[in-house]
């Protein structure tokens, strides 16, 4: 058997090249790397959640306020099953987050009382 591939020690792979093409990439990886003063710097997306722009603020509190208690209910309903610390704990965590709750729901109240002054 023998191999079809010839030994070109001599030939580099880069002799070649597009200077241009690499200008390019050059440019593209300094834009990345250390940004673009003529260009703003894209919005970064972090996170997997984002929200939408066009939701207002009661609607966001009040899905919060949703949130807020499952995540009580469910805590509450965990230290059902647990005993010590691990109970202290998920109890811990539903009381907090019954505070926050009424914390958003002050918020909410708020804001309709604030929208209920506007149309008067």
């Amino acid at each position: 058997m023998t191999n079809s591939t010839t030994n070109t020690e001599d030939t580099s792979p880069y002799e070649s090249f597009d200077s241009r093409k690499l200008h390019e990439a050059a440019e593209r990886a300094l834009d990345h790397h250390l940004g673009n003063p003529g260009h703003p710097p894209a919005p970064r997306r972090e996170g997997l959640f984002s929200l939408n722009p066009d939701i207002d603020a009661e609607a966001l509190l009040a899905n919060a306020s949703e949130d807020l208690l499952s995540i009580s209910i469910i805590a509450a309903d965990l230290a059902d099953d647990i005993d010590g610390l691990r109970r202290s704990v998920a109890l811990a965590l539903s009381r907090m987050a019954d505070g926050v709750r009424l914390m958003v729901e002050g918020t909410l109240d708020h804001i309709e009382v604030r929208n209920m002054a506007a149309k008067f």
